[in-house]
């Protein structure tokens, strides 16, 4: 009788164990798949700007966060930092804020300092690329 009981102990634990380790393996096969399609820039978020590789924002989210307009040049780093300033400023946890969305608020900065800098860095290649001499 205790046999049986063990038994079925093994077996029921061994397939609940089975399951799980698939639905992991799927879960990691799917995250790295994603995961290639973001660093390839082809996963985009509300649809037009593609994840961001730390932060996982994307630049949409970022403009929301911070409440500041998007720039058919790149985003205004004066207003960012304005409103970066204001905001952190208001979440400190000192003050009664919150942690979190200070945290929020720092890598929404750092996701549009980044695409400046991406910006930039195109304009001074289309720069070169039409100085130079064919």
């Amino acid at each position: 009788m205790a046999h049986r009981i063990l038994t079925q102990i093994v077996l029921v634990g061994s397939r609940v164990v089975g399951r799980a380790f698939v639905e992991a393996y799927r879960q990691a096969q799917a995250s790295a798949k994603y995961a290639k399609a973001a660093q390839n820039g082809q996963v985009s978020g509300n649809g037009s700007a593609a994840l961001g590789g730390r932060g996982g924002l994307t630049v949409d989210e970022a403009y929301k966060i911070l409440s500041v307009k998007p720039a058919a040049e790149g985003p205004s780093m004066e207003a960012v930092a304005e409103r970066y300033k204001i905001l952190f400023e208001r979440n400190d946890p000192k003050k009664g804020g919150s942690f979190y969305l200070q945290s929020k608020i720092y890598r929404a900065r750092e996701r549009l300092e980044a695409e400046a800098k991406r910006a930039a860095g195109k304009a001074k290649q289309g720069e070169a690329a039409a100085s130079a001499p064919p």
